[in-house]
């Protein structure tokens, strides 16, 4: 037995609404850093390209996206000193630039930056990953970029340590230690708690290019959590991070708060409208759910909370 089947528009309707955002995601290039005479830094960069589309266009023209992509990444690698983010701001403006339909151009990029550093008791050289982010938008009035990154650390509940401290402190007082020696003793040795790994990310968007060091952003962020973490750690390494953890203990909301203080000391000469975008994220190891806490915020706001704090 046949069904008839209705027939099908093979075009685009004759009617059309704008939109927001239309462009191509995954597009990966090679970015090369270059470092003041140094070995430049190549990263493989994942980038997403968008414009407006507005009411009057059923479409964009896709390819001439990624043509204009392959154009600018090819000329870029080219010279000699970029920021990443300005890799972002030159292509968001110059598809602005060619795209004559279009008011607004976002473009944004991630990739995976590795640095060596020695690990901090039995200082063997190891290397440390951080996710750079960086994105822009062009519009007629300007540019915005952003830049940042995200890092990974540990963390320890101050509300299970808290558990674990009591528990101590009642066992010391069964076996007749005094008061003062116990409060000197938990004072030295900070108590078990539960412990996680900690995504921390910092961004900061400004008009322009934002005049700050990515190197700064990754030390403000891994430095908000409990203790850095190292890829490679001999066993002295191991204790000193658990240390510094349980002596350092934090809420998921705490890390956002030393986001907050990192981010007011380190970069104090940004200007008030710059759009500080700060975000904590926690795996839990004693749950089967994670914490979360987030904020953004214009540096001249935060600045003042942070002062007043």
């Amino acid at each position: 037995m046949s069904h008839q089947l209705p027939d099908v528009q093979a075009s685009a309707p004759d009617v059309t609404v704008g939109l927001s955002q239309v462009g191509v995601t995954g597009v990966e290039k090679l970015v090369k850093i270059s470092r003041n005479g140094d070995r430049p830094i190549v990263l493989m960069a994942e980038f997403e390209v968008f414009v407006d589309l507005p009411s009057g266009r059923k479409g964009i023209d896709m390819s001439r996206n990624l043509a204009t992509i392959d154009e600018i990444l090819e000329e870029i690698t080219r010279e000699e000193a970029y920021r990443v983010e300005e890799v972002c701001g030159d292509a968001a403006e110059r598809l602005l630039e060619k795209h004559d339909y279009t008011t607004t151009a976002e473009v944004s990029m991630s990739a995976e930056l590795v640095t060596r550093e020695d690990t901090p008791a039995s200082g063997i050289e190891t290397q440390s990953t951080a996710k750079i982010v960086a994105s822009a938008t062009a519009t007629e009035e300007g540019t915005r970029e952003e830049i940042g990154a995200e890092v990974t650390g540990m963390t320890v509940c101050p509300c299970s340590q808290g558990m674990s401290e009591s528990r101590a402190r009642e066992k010391l007082a069964e076996l007749g230690v005094d008061e003062e020696t116990t409060e000197e003793f938990l004072e030295a040795v900070p108590q078990p708690g539960h412990s996680q790994r900690g995504h921390a990310t910092l961004t900061i968007t400004t008009d322009g290019h934002p005049e700050i060091d990515l190197r700064d952003v990754i030390d403000v962020a891994r430095d908000a959590m409990s203790a850095r973490i190292y890829n490679m750690a001999k066993r002295p390494d191991e204790d000193h991070m658990t240390y510094a953890a349980h002596a350092d203990a934090k809420f998921v909301e705490d890390c956002v708060r030393a986001l907050a203080e990192g981010t007011v000391t380190e970069f104090d000469h940004l200007s008030d409208d710059a759009v500080i975008h700060m975000k904590q994220s926690n795996d839990e190891s004693i749950h089967q759910h994670n914490a979360h806490a987030e904020r953004e915020v214009r540096m001249g706001n935060l600045r003042n909370e942070v002062d007043a704090a």
